[in-house]
């Protein structure tokens, strides 16, 4: 716990002369503003060109596995739907992010950190590095296939 809180406090410190500056926000939908106008630009990824993940269907018993792996591996220790804890909202992720975008930053979030503007820009608002937890290639999937069940589950409930 000590060693979170040291490392959130080292990351704050070195990230906030960088992101503090004044000269620009982050928006709703993710842009940047500078304080007097309108965006100036947008994180791009090239993980996240396409479809959204919740374009596809949902495989069931893969939705099933992946509700199974997200309790286990602890994802709801930093992760929730309708609110920011250490880890982003996850309502609507399947609606902003391509399965391979998600895909990437489950299986390589230290990769995607370094490397991917919008893993970059996560990491800067949260002042957490999303830990690596070691799933494989279809594990992964399956996170993302119970992703897009509550997406889909939250979506019917408001219809």
């Amino acid at each position: 716990m000590m060693r979170r809180i040291y490392v959130s406090l080292l990351l704050f410190a070195l990230l906030s002369p960088v992101a503090g500056c004044g000269q620009k926000k982050a928006t709703e939908g993710g842009g940047l503003t500078s304080s007097s106008g309108p965006a100036a630009s947008t994180a791009v990824s090239k993980y996240d060109a396409g479809p959204r993940a919740a374009a596809a269907p949902v495989d069931r018993a893969q939705a099933e596995k992946g509700e199974q792996l997200f309790k286990d591996k602890g994802c709801s220790a930093c992760h929730t739907w309708g609110r920011k804890m250490s880890g982003p909202d996850l309502t609507g992720v399947t609606q902003r992010r391509t399965a391979q975008w998600m895909e990437n930053q489950i299986l390589h979030p230290d990769v995607m950190t370094r490397e991917d503007p919008i893993a970059r820009k996560l990491m800067a608002e949260m002042m957490l590095q999303m830990p690596n937890q070691g799933l494989k290639t279809d594990e992964a999937r399956a996170v993302i296939e119970f992703l897009k069940h509550k997406d889909r589950e939250a979506a019917e409930s408001r219809d």
